[in-house]
């Protein structure tokens, strides 16, 4: 029998007796399965890091892409790559390692992980807003300045970061085993139904945002369907409303059921379900923060040549350490040859053109 500390809580007990006192078993041997998940999960967590480093790097580079909506995106990259380490992390503090953490290693774990997702979310939710804006104000690019976008983006991980600290700071069952939940054995269970009702609370007004300005870009698509000039604008505007939906899409399709289950969890759901479904959706949660790169190179070809561009610097550097150095991103005059029109500035869609000085459109969604 378990007794309380002097202050009725049972912080001097090791994390396999939290573990056990909710039902959650682990080994303390490994096993094949073991063996496959950290192999599985190592593997994932460098795709992870690579592909989103390769985001931010292009993003850096391309000057096309320094407007507001792509500094938000790169965040939201910075966030996926922030996941990927998270899971590096899991994966060095997982399976049989699990019983040896201390109470303050375990919750530095989760915390983690929880930080990552709350920034991503946070990241949706002003790209959701900065295209309501941009939209709505019949603009490609918004003329937000540079130093609001920074503010959001410093506030969006103040806010990620004190989220991910809150079971520590005492959000947490050590002083009520009663409430401890399956899922997460230190975590209240009324802990998990406040985090997955927030979250998918924020999925749902996300979504209600995006269709809302669907339906604005389809009317006005009609109304201005009879003006050619137009025309490559609205395919534009529509062509990156799709790209951005798409990344909310997939976000939405790879944690709603991992919050479903933890709200499973949070209102004291059969355990042996819920630990069953655990696994696929962390798997299902983790992929996620490599799906964005893809959805890049496939819908954006300006993304994907940049891509190119940094493999190929990367290449080249280690392959000529002592030759001179070519000059990284020299990009030729008739792709990025690009005007802008007298007096236009952050919310003015850029003119490419070639070397004759005749317009090109552009074959990326922006």
């Amino acid at each position: 029998m378990a007794y309380p500390d002097k202050d009725g809580c049972y912080r001097n007990y090791s994390v396999k007796f939290f573990y056990e006192e909710s039902g959650k078993n682990i080994s303390d041997y490994w096993r094949k399965r073991d063996y496959l998940v950290v192999s599985l999960g190592l593997t994932v967590s460098f795709i992870v890091i690579f592909s989103n480093l390769l985001v931010i790097a292009a993003i850096f580079k391309n000057r096309r892409f320094h407007y507001p909506i792509y500094y938000l995106l790169g965040n939201l990259a910075v966030a996926d790559l922030f996941s990927g380490v998270s899971y590096l992390y899991l994966m060095f503090h997982t399976g049989p390692w699990t019983i040896k953490l201390t109470i303050v290693q375990w919750f530095v774990r989760q915390g983690l992980i929880d930080t990552s997702l709350t920034a991503s979310v946070l990241n949706l939710l002003a790209v959701a807003v900065e295209r309501h804006q941009t939209i709505f104000n019949m603009q490609l690019h918004s003329s937000m300045s540079i130093r609001r976008v920074f503010l959001i983006i410093l506030l969006i991980w103040v806010v990620s970061i004190g989220m991910g600290l809150i079971p520590n700071m005492g959000w947490n069952c050590l002083c009520n085993l009663e409430t401890c939940s399956t899922m997460a054995p230190m975590y209240s269970r009324s802990y998990l139904i406040f985090w997955a009702v927030l979250n998918l609370l924020t999925f749902s007004i996300m979504v209600a945002v995006y269709m809302r300005i669907f339906f604005y870009v389809r009317h006005k698509n009609r109304q201005m369907s009879q003006h050619t000039s137009q025309n490559r604008y609205r395919e534009t505007v529509m062509n990156l409303m799709k790209t951005v939906s798409m990344i909310l899409g997939l976000f939405v399709v790879c944690w709603t059921p991992g919050l479903v289950v933890l709200l499973l969890d949070g209102l004291n759901f059969d355990k042996i379900v819920v630990l069953t479904l655990e696994k696929y959706c962390l798997v299902l949660a983790e992929c996620n923060s490599f799906v964005n790169p893809i959805v890049y190179c496939f819908r954006d070809s300006d993304m994907r040549k940049t891509f190119e561009r940094v493999l190929c610097c990367l290449c080249k550097r280690g392959n000529n350490q002592n030759g001179k150095s070519e000059a990284p991103f020299a990009y030729t005059e008739t792709e990025h040859h690009t005007v802008r029109k007298k007096g236009d500035n952050n919310g003015t869609v850029l003119i490419r053109r070639d070397a004759d000085n005749n317009p090109v459109a552009s074959e990326g969604f922006l």
